[in-house]
């Protein structure tokens, strides 16, 4: 896969690709993706750096590229889109764009819902100025819609791989079920026998993902800010790309993310030892997000050379040439 293409980077896993999505993925072998978790331009009022879509134009936009997914998806591979709500311009409703994708996405482009997620930020700033800190008739917006689509009804998953930790309640009633739980049957005629109360290794997590998207101490910012560079600015956080990768992919599986960005979501699959690639457009976003993948602390001189090998458009390979390459510039 890619074996004639020229990657910007590469690690042990993966492989990151500077170029349009559209051009790329059609170059991917058909049935070979695990898993793509991806988070694109939000359709938002104000237009931002990294080249956000109008609401009206957005749901055909996005479908191009959920079109070009869906035969290289194997057959129980899985489609994660993190979408961000809006607000229609100059009034204080909501946009229903994220919904028009989803109902798009399984009605035309034939996807299946295989569950609706709801992101929670609780470390999201007001926002919108204008309704919430000005008039302050709305409350802050920090809710993201996640779809997970899938190509057929049973797509690979795993909830066991991402249970939670039991509450200090749950964990007395297994300690002692008999003390805290007597069985009874409800009103609705349901009884809950003492099976309750077995330790199954965690709680099983809700739809509901709480994640703050705090980033101000990774090693991505912190070499940003030693070059002086700007980091991308709209990253999510990778507790939510690794959310869904535990939960529908294995070891060795491979991931994709298409609108690549600061590479969150190949930092996350490499941690998991899973396989990744990742496609973005943008050459500086591309640059900076190599940061994520260096082991040793590199100095200002030695970081200030492998960006700029990036964007001089010279591959780097972060396995045994750059080392050899570094040894050579320290002498």
């Amino acid at each position: 896969m890619f074996e004639r293409l020229d990657y910007t980077y590469k690690t042990e896993l993966g492989r990151t690709f500077c170029g349009d999505s559209l051009e790329l993925i059609p170059q991917l072998e058909d049935e070979s993706i695990d898993l793509v978790m991806t988070s694109p331009p939000f359709a938002l009022l104000r237009k931002k750096e990294y080249g956000n879509k109008d609401q009206h134009e957005y749901v055909e936009w996005l479908a191009k590229f959920g079109e070009l997914i869906m035969p290289k998806l194997k057959e129980n591979g899985s489609l994660v889109i993190d979408l961000g709500g809006a607000y229609r311009k100059g009034f204080p409703t909501r946009s229903l764009y994220n919904f028009r994708v989803l109902i798009h996405f399984c009605d035309t482009l034939g996807y299946h819902l295989a569950e609706e997620f709801f992101w929670y930020n609780p470390s999201k700033l007001p926002g919108p100025i204008e309704w919430v800190n000005k008039r302050k008739i709305r409350t802050k917006d920090s809710v993201n819609t996640v779809w997970w689509f899938s190509k057929t009804e049973f797509p690979k998953a795993d909830i066991r791989k991402v249970l939670v930790p039991y509450s200090d309640r749950m964990k007395k009633l297994i300690k002692n079920p008999d003390k805290y739980y007597k069985p009874a049957v409800r009103p609705s005629g349901h009884s809950i026998g003492k099976s309750f109360g077995n330790d199954n290794g965690g709680a099983i997590p809700s739809n509901l993902l709480s994640i703050s998207n705090s980033e101000s101490n990774s090693k991505y910012m912190a070499h940003c800010k030693l070059l002086k560079i700007k980091g991308h600015p709209a990253r999510f956080p990778s507790k939510l790309p690794e959310f869904f990768i535990n939960f529908l992919t294995d070891e060795e599986d491979i991931v994709l993310d298409i609108f690549g960005g600061s590479n969150t979501t190949g930092e996350a699959a490499e941690r998991l030892n899973r396989k990744w690639l990742s496609f973005e457009m943008d050459r500086n976003y591309v640059a900076n997000s190599i940061f994520r993948f260096l082991e040793k602390d590199y100095s200002e001189k030695e970081l200030r050379y492998i960006h700029d090998k990036i964007l001089s458009k010279k591959p780097v390979d972060l396995t045994t040439t750059l080392i050899n390459e570094m040894n050579t510039l320290i002498k």
